[in-house]
């Protein structure tokens, strides 16, 4: 139920009232139009804006009391027909939001192009790997490389959520893996060469599918045990094409541990912890996660948020200890991809977690004043009254929600230099 709204005089606005200023988001400074006024130059600001009133929304307000206030505006206070006129803050704030979003959808483009370039190889790999396997290596530690080179540069780097309808089911999975895992690997300080060998192990781990039949790729509750066993065959295959690519021993291993639980009740080897690899135990936590939020079949998938819940609170028992702890301080308890309410009540989609700092991911918030292919990224980190107060279903938003965040049916990561917010919610 929506929260009851009066308007008010603009001089009687105060520090924690709940506002919504009607107007257009070229025609004010703030990253949004419904606010709570967190000090006194947000007041300042909005009085110069124009308007005589203002409406105000005393449920999502602090207490306020409104005795002695003054009805009429103050003396330096612009009237109605002064609106046209924008002092010059306003056009400054007005241009550096044009250019925060065009640097926005520059990084993003950015990151998609690589994935695209990504997605083309693992093709590529697939296609020749039983022909040419020494070639393929090449390629793919070339990619592998520049990946970890990057990482562990100096400087944070950030998982990015990509556009719906990125990749395809064939590449998409193991380019998440990868991304995460090697995020993960330099979470835990793993050495370059370890990295190197969890990134050939991540990116190739699934390429023994390619050689069992189409109809078992991809795992189904609905699979007999014989068609069980034919799908697990997929490990031992891929591990073949690795020897056959001469890949590192650690490489082999962790792609033979994949599906691997410390607990024992993995496959195909049933091996426990002690007889696990660091990498192996790192692949398997991924992998499996992974498979949560995309699995075969989409009406199935967890939201990211869920995906992190559901292992930490009942399946923690199948994963190493010290990697799956390290593995939820880096994701946060709200990955990207998760739909969530602020504090503030309004909707918002997390779209990158810098792991270094994943309890203020950067989040898109639903502002209908904004059109969705303009709203910019904010970082819950520059705001520090604002917080996620809980996860929600897609499904439980309301429609113009959901069409304006669109909720992924299909999670796609990739990584970022951790960058400045192009956005301080000035408006929080």
């Amino acid at each position: 139920m929506k929260n009851p709204s009066e308007l008010i005089d603009v001089a009687q606005l105060r520090v924690g009232m709940f506002v919504e200023l009607e107007l257009g988001w070229m025609a004010h400074p703030f990253p949004t139009s419904s606010f709570k006024i967190s000090n006194e130059k947000q007041i300042e600001t909005i009085r110069g804006l124009g308007r005589s009133k203002v409406r105000y929304v005393p449920g999502k307000s602090d207490a306020i009391s409104f005795e002695g206030d003054p009805k009429g505006a103050p003396e330096n206070q612009q009237t109605p027909g002064d609106s046209h006129l924008p002092d010059n803050s306003l056009l400054l704030e007005r241009q550096k939001r044009s250019q925060s979003l065009e640097t926005q959808q520059r990084e993003l483009a950015a990151c998609e192009c690589r994935f695209d370039e990504t997605v083309r190889l693992y093709r590529q790999v697939v296609d020749e790997i039983p022909n040419q396997p020494k070639v393929v290596l090449t390629r793919c530690r070339e990619l592998v490389g520049s990946y970890v080179g990057e990482m562990l540069s100096e400087g944070d780097s950030a998982i990015r959520l990509l556009s719906d309808g990125m990749g395809d089911k064939l590449a998409l999975h193991p380019i998440n893996v990868s991304v995460i895992a090697l995020l993960l690997g330099k979470y835990l300080q793993l050495p370059e060469a370890d990295m190197t060998d969890l990134g050939l192990a991540a990116f190739l781990h699934d390429v023994g599918k390619s050689q069992i039949p189409d109809r078992v790729r991809w795992m189904d509750e609905s699979f007999s045990s014989v068609e069980t066993r034919a799908y697990r065959e997929h490990v031992a295959q891929g591990v073949l094409l690795g020897q056959r690519m001469d890949l590192p021993a650690a490489a082999l291993q962790a792609i033979s541990q994949h599906h691997e639980m410390v607990d024992g009740s993995g496959f195909p080897a049933h091996i426990k912890g002690e007889s696990m690899s660091r990498l192996g135990k790192i692949l398997s936590l991924v992998n499996f996660y992974e498979n949560l939020c995309n699995p075969s079949r989409p009406t199935s998938a967890l939201t990211p948020h869920e995906a992190i819940a559901l292992i930490f609170a009942q399946l923690k028992s199948r994963f190493d200890p010290q990697v799956l702890a390290a593995f939820i301080r880096m994701m946060g308890v709200y990955p990207p991809g998760s739909v969530v309410q602020l504090s503030d009540e309004r909707y918002a989609m997390v779209v990158s977690v810098n792991s270094s700092r994943p309890l203020k991911p950067r989040i898109i918030v639903f502002d209908p004043a904004v059109p969705k292919t303009e709203a910019l990224i904010l970082d819950l980190e520059t705001v520090p009254s604002l917080g996620i107060r809980r996860s929600l279903k897609p499904a439980s938003l309301p429609r113009a929600a959901i069409d304006y965040l669109s909720p992924r049916q299909r999670i796609c990561y990739f990584f970022e230099r951790a960058v400045e917010t192009p956005c301080k919610d000035s408006a929080a």
